[in-house]
């Protein structure tokens, strides 16, 4: 993007999972690595967990391209607190009751109802080759991988899956006895995951309740991430610990999360929050920024 052009952001969240939107539908927005940590960094940028760039799109019933960088300056393939945001902002703009979205994950359809928005996030995948995971495991519910000694781990046997990107999750019965921002780093690069993994430490508080903490491939530590509620979810309900609807508890609220039997299709359902709009400094796009 040119440093000597007026580029207008709107500021968003979702459960506190913040981010930077963009939008590029009447012209591009051909970003850089740098230009996206420079408006991703907390410090000396607009600072978010990731950058959202909203695209048109050709594919008949489809409202918008969604495409989604995280604060590092890769990009991924899906984001259900992002998606909820633009769905919330794409229906503000045209008055409908639903937005069609499209990802490099698929197409999401989703339904407002006032603050909340129902996302359909799709099927989940359990083969070891679609997480990815660099070998064959034959049961994903619980895979070998653990951190701490052989005879008393501190973490071990994550549930893995993909929910349009690749998560693991820990169960444990003690969120606050698990320090998260230090075991976070290893886990999102063990070499096990050759596209490194969101990883989730999950505590079964009900049948249809489970508390989470989040360290988010790319963004580190988060307050909400709604594919890991809904990789959580499914997780759980694999492994008979809930039912297959149930509340993720997130640092920044709660996410309700149906596995809907009928078709195995995710349902999340949550709030999105317009908190601020502003030019994008020039600064922030000069390359070598970061």
């Amino acid at each position: 993007m040119s440093a000597g052009a007026d580029w207008p952001y709107l500021k968003m969240n979702g459960l506190g999972n913040d981010f930077v939107v963009l939008d590029a539908r009447v012209r591009p927005a051909p970003l850089s690595t740098s230009q996206i940590r420079a408006i991703s960094d907390r410090e000396t940028g607009i600072g978010c967990d990731q950058l959202i760039v909203i695209e048109p799109d050709t594919i008949d019933g489809v409202d918008v391209f969604m495409r989604i960088y995280n604060a590092e300056g890769g990009e991924v393939d899906a984001c259900g607190n992002a998606t909820r945001c633009i769905a919330g902002l794409i229906a503000g703009e045209t008055g409908a009751d639903g937005v069609t979205i499209r990802t490099n994950a698929g197409i999401l359809i989703t339904r407002i109802n006032g603050e909340l928005v129902t996302a359909d996030m799709g099927v989940p995948r359990f083969g070891w080759a679609d997480i990815p995971l660099a070998e064959p495991f034959a049961d994903t519910t619980g895979i070998e991988l653990q951190i701490g000694p052989i005879d008393a781990p501190i973490l071990h046997t994550p549930s893995v899956v993909n929910v349009g990107n690749p998560h693991a999750i820990f169960w444990v019965n003690d969120l606050k006895s698990h320090d998260l921002a230090k075991f976070g780093p290893l886990l999102e690069n063990h070499p096990i995951f050759p596209e490194r993994a969101n990883i989730t430490l999950a505590q079964v508080l009900s049948d249809d309740t489970i508390e989470v903490n989040v360290w988010e491939r790319g963004a580190g530590l988060t307050l909400a991430c709604g594919t890991a509620a809904c990789a959580t979810a499914v997780a759980a309900a694999r492994k008979g610990l809930t039912g297959r609807k149930v509340k993720i508890i997130l640092p920044g609220g709660p996410l309700d999360i149906e596995w809907r039997s009928l078709d195995d299709h995710i349902l999340m359902t949550g709030p999105w929050t317009l908190d601020a709009q502003g030019i994008i400094p020039p600064a922030l796009l000069c390359e070598g920024a970061a």
